[in-house]
């Protein structure tokens, strides 16, 4: 059953709904989970991934698979902490399943990506977080409005009354890190992210 009101009045109220969301679903695109997300109220950084993978699906908790352990290694922040520190969310809610072709999983389609901004920009609008931190380029195109993560990741960006710090995806599917220049960059995101929180 999909739920959606306006105004929200409690960041509770909205995750009540989004909770339970299935639009996605409804409009024929083959989800492999519920809707996974994480955070409380009062929380002043906020985390925005692409979807959950495959272990966040089951679990229902984002970042706890293994792209997860390498964002916490690259933070030097153990499980207790990441959490209390990060309200954790994705662009789109729902495992999207595997990729077709086997590697990785699938990206979330344009139509899925619209259905899903309802839930983040009330997150954003409830939340007013001080630090937002898009992963990965399908994140950081959402919530900035950037492509490429050259151009961008290394930067702040301001956002609203927020400050935004892109990370590249932790993802072992992502080749963007096999670069030595890229990984001087990530040196640098990471570097700006310590000093914001």
């Amino acid at each position: 059953m999909t739920r959606r009101k306006r105004p929200y009045r409690s960041l509770p109220s909205l995750q009540r709904d989004n909770g339970v969301c299935r639009a996605c679903a409804k409009a024929g695109y083959p989800l492999e989970s519920l809707p996974v997300f994480e955070g409380r109220a009062g929380q002043s950084a906020m985390i925005v991934g692409q979807a959950p993978g495959i272990v966040e699906g089951v679990e229902r908790r984002p970042w706890c698979g293994r792209a997860g352990q390498t964002l916490r290694r690259w933070l030097d922040m153990d499980e207790e902490r990441f959490y209390s520190t990060f309200y954790c969310s994705s662009v789109t809610r729902c495992y999207p399943g595997r990729h077709p072709s086997g590697r990785g999983d699938r990206p979330p389609s344009p139509r899925e990506l619209e259905l899903c901004r309802f839930w983040l920009e009330w997150e954003l609008s409830l939340l007013r977080p001080r630090l937002v931190v898009p992963v990965g380029g399908l994140a950081i195109k959402r919530v900035l409005g950037i492509s490429g993560l050259a151009g961008c990741i290394g930067s702040t960006f301001a956002l609203g009354d927020a400050i935004a710090v892109p990370l590249p995806h932790p993802s072992g599917a992502s080749g963007w890190l096999n670069s030595l220049e890229n990984r001087k960059l990530l040196e640098e995101a990471l570097a700006l992210l310590r000093a914001a929180l």
